[in-house]
């Protein structure tokens, strides 16, 4: 724990200060997920805090529960007479190649096709299974890369090490930071640090959304832009809570208009787009800059900055098959097939990360650029898991809210954070996407 805290600590620059974790328990997992949990939730707190005492003098406490943090990793909200949407799509998952394993990622309707468009048409499972294992791993991955899906073989961690991509991630820092113009004006309190912030929130999924849920949490308002047919139904529920969701088509030129006047307001923009997707829809770097001078730039992408995949769509799972982190699972387990982290690690911890480098930026202006691969670097690095198993049970031991959403009532757990003077609270419930105007309050 010690050693992941003082890394992210480092990353940011923030002080080498302990921060006290209360519970005990972790997730089982080959790898220190919990720990990670702790520690990059832990650091956002921080940043938080540091913000605090700039404009304060004083220095609020901090401590993080682990079996909470643990908890919201994997999910915060628990229906009350209706369920979330599954996750997956039914195709979506691991499959056993000529040579090795391959995991597919369907969720979205685009990436199914693009999966399809290489292996046939495919109503289940079976029918993918047996397609997938026609091909080798190398030659598929490729092809549906190709094709404009998202797949992955599973490396293990060394093959990841010597591979152009790996060299590339492993050169890259956790959080590059390109701090520049000036500090954002105190419009806060220490009750609500960031209210007066406006946050723009272009992400998708889990990082990103992470993130900006954090945020909102603490006052900023957050403003969510979808494109027209997106939708996550699985996360939606999770990820939308304190903010407003909006849609705009940015390749009309009415949207791009109100856009570009969103932008010119907003004090941080957060993106987890393709690192060239912006550039070729006209809002590359320079262009950000000129729009809204004095921007917080805060992006994250799925395989680093740099080397030949900076460009490659990938999610959580399919940067854990690349990275050799399901292949670890895989033998710390004794398992016959991938065996990925308990929950989506890599997405939290980047979002909190993301949250913590926008919160330092406030202070400094400029930019920070983050990837999940990066972030599955720092949890393979800084040690081993546990087989100890938390209990489903524990969670009812932390108290729950009561949300009402637009799907129906819903518990919500109790945030694993506490910042003294500073309560994590939204004052708005998780919504559709699409269910708010694309405006600034």
């Amino acid at each position: 724990m010690t050693d992941l805290l003082t890394s992210i600590q480092a990353a940011l620059g923030l002080p080498h200060t302990p921060i006290p974790f209360t519970s005990s328990g972790a997730l089982p997992s080959a790898f220190a997920v919990t720990d990670l949990a702790c520690a990059s939730i832990a650091a956002a707190g921080q940043a938080v805090s540091e913000w605090l005492q700039q404009h304060t003098g004083r220095l609020p406490g901090l401590e993080v529960d682990r079996r909470l943090a643990s908890f919201w990793f994997a999910t915060s909200i628990r229906p009350v007479g209706w369920s979330v949407p599954p996750l997956w799509d039914p195709v979506a998952g691991d499959y056993a190649t000529k040579d090795g394993w391959i995991r597919l990622h369907t969720n979205a309707p685009h990436h199914r096709a693009a999966a399809e468009n290489v292996l046939g048409t495919c109503a289940d499972r079976a029918a993918m299974a047996s397609q997938v294992a026609k091909w080798a791993k190398t030659d598929l991955e490729q092809a549906v890369v190709e094709a404009g899906g998202c797949a992955a073989e599973m490396r293990s961690w060394a093959q990841w090490q010597a591979h152009p991509q790996g060299i590339a991630v492993n050169a890259e820092p956790l959080i590059q930071f390109n701090a520049k113009g000036n500090a954002k004006p105190w419009q806060g309190s220490v009750a609500r640090p960031l209210a007066g912030i406006k946050v723009l929130d272009l992400t998708r999924v889990l990082a990103g959304p992470v993130a900006s849920r954090f945020l909102a949490g603490l006052g900023a308002d957050v403003l969510r832009i979808d494109p027209p047919t997106w939708n996550e139904p699985g996360v939606v529920p999770e990820v939308t809570l304190g903010k407003r969701c909006a849609r705009l088509d940015l390749h009309d030129k009415a949207d791009r208009a109100v856009f570009e006047s969103l932008l010119k307001d907003a004090d941080i923009l957060l993106h987890g787009y393709r690192a060239d997707a912006l550039e070729r829809l006209g809002y590359g770097v320079a262009e950000r800059q000129r729009l809204a001078p004095g921007l917080i730039d805060v992006s994250l992408n799925a395989y680093g900055w740099s080397g030949p995949w900076q460009n490659r769509r990938g999610f959580d799972s399919l940067v854990q098959m690349s990275s050799g982190i399901a292949e670890a699972g895989m033998q710390w387990k004794k398992a016959d097939k991938p065996t990925p982290l308990p929950v989506q690690a890599l997405d939290h911890a980047t979002g909190y990360l993301m949250a913590a480098a926008a919160i330092k930026l406030l202070g400094q202006g400029g930019s920070a650029r983050l990837s999940l691969a990066r972030t599955a670097k720092l949890l393979i690095e800084q040690g081993a898991g546990t087989d100890e198993a938390l209990r489903a049970e524990d969670e009812h031991d932390q108290g729950l809210l009561i949300e009402q959403t637009p799907w129906g009532p819903a518990h919500r757990l109790h945030v694993p954070l506490k910042i003294t003077g500073t309560p994590l609270q939204w004052a708005i419930a998780a919504s559709e996407l699409g269910s708010h105007r694309a405006q600034w309050w």
